[in-house]
């Protein structure tokens, strides 16, 4: 089984799409990494539901979750 899914997320700050893989590894975590068109830090929260598919949801520095 392949433990990476690509997903595309809009930039908090420049709302641009951006592709990402995400980890199913990573589930239940968060990591900060930068916007590959504005270059600002964009908080990334994993997650897992019960069917096993993994999700991200994307914060600014600024934002509260």
């Amino acid at each position: 089984m392949n433990s990476l899914d690509q997903q595309s997320v809009d930039c908090p700050y420049c709302g641009e799409p951006i592709e990402v893989l995400i980890d199913h590894e990573e589930a239940g975590q968060q990591y900060i990494e930068d916007c590959q068109v504005c270059c600002r830090p964009i908080t990334f929260s994993v997650s897992m539901d019960t069917d096993g598919d993994v999700s991200v949801a994307v914060y600014s520095e600024d934002e509260s979750f």
